[in-house]
């Protein structure tokens, strides 16, 4: 059985934004975010900020952080499997034709334009990510994964939600380049800040892809280690930083966008090198 949801959002919303997590229970038996069949009507876009911390972690450590987190927070309420927390999620990431974004080129080292998609559902998220030196902000939209092939058309459509996204690839000449799936575990808390979240992202495989689609997860796999997110406002939360300091943890600028291209596109990552070589070679 499949049941009808409203708009889903990320537990660190603006206060501008006050929708919070908590719509509904955890279905223990639906598989992960197979309730994400919303009705176009609550369709709508959102803007987020948090400050986001990475750590790359080996499979061991990932299973201790992921103990401690589960006696420490509640379990992400849109997640479900034997502890309520975990979902598989897939995004499309979007590059240049000579790939500025992955090589961190002028305004394209902070920006990330991605579709993201949570287990099997029609509904997905067009987001771009915005990186500064203390912040991270997110704008994004919900539209169905029937609406995708519209990204791909030469012109707008002005009463599409996803217009924002769709006129910012025509002017940054993006396309999509690869998916990049995982498994991920999801634990949620409170601090005097806010709300803040810890997940756990294991089994990174990666795709090559040419147009805006998902595919079945799957592909290369892109890493034996685990990537552990904290994200909050303001300030890191004191439980946080025992998890940091009892598990040695050190930040890591880890990009699975980044792990993905090397993974799946060895062709690029051959000629970014060779331009590169090249480049350094004294002039005859």
């Amino acid at each position: 059985m499949t049941l009808p949801c409203h708009l889903v959002t990320e537990s660190w919303q603006t206060l501008e934004d006050p929708v919070t997590y908590g719509l509904f229970p955890n279905l223990l038996a639906q598989p992960s975010y197979r309730c994400y069949t919303m009705a176009m009507e609550s369709t709508r876009e959102i803007r987020e900020n948090a400050l986001e911390i990475k750590f790359e972690v080996d499979v061991d450590t990932a299973e201790k952080i992921r103990t401690r987190a589960r006696a420490l927070f509640e379990a992400d309420p849109f997640a479900s499997g034997p502890h309520a927390d975990e979902y598989l999620s897939s995004t499309l990431y979007f590059d240049t034709a000579d790939y500025k974004v992955y090589r961190r080129k002028a305004s394209y080292r902070r920006a990330k334009h991605r579709v993201r998609r949570y287990g099997t559902a029609d509904l997905v998220f067009l987001e771009r990510k915005l990186r500064t030196p203390d912040l991270v902000s997110k704008r994004r939209t919900t539209v169905r994964c029937n609406d995708l092939p519209l990204l791909s058309a030469a012109t707008l459509d002005p009463s599409w939600e996803g217009r924002w996204f769709h006129e910012r690839l025509i002017l940054r000449q993006l396309r999509v380049v690869s998916q990049v799936s995982y498994r991920r575990t999801a634990r949620i808390g409170m601090s005097d800040y806010g709300p803040f979240r810890l997940t756990v992202d294991e089994d990174l495989r990666g795709v090559a892809v040419d147009g805006a689609e998902f595919h079945p997860a799957g592909g290369v796999l892109l890493t034996e280690r685990a990537i552990v997110e904290m994200k909050f406002r303001a300030a890191m939360p004191a439980v946080l930083k025992q998890i940091v300091e009892e598990f040695a943890l050190h930040p890591s600028r880890v990009s699975k966008y980044r792990l993905g291209i090397e993974g799946v596109r060895p062709d690029v990552i051959a000629g970014i090198a060779a331009r590169k070589a090249a480049r350094k070679l004294p002039h005859a």
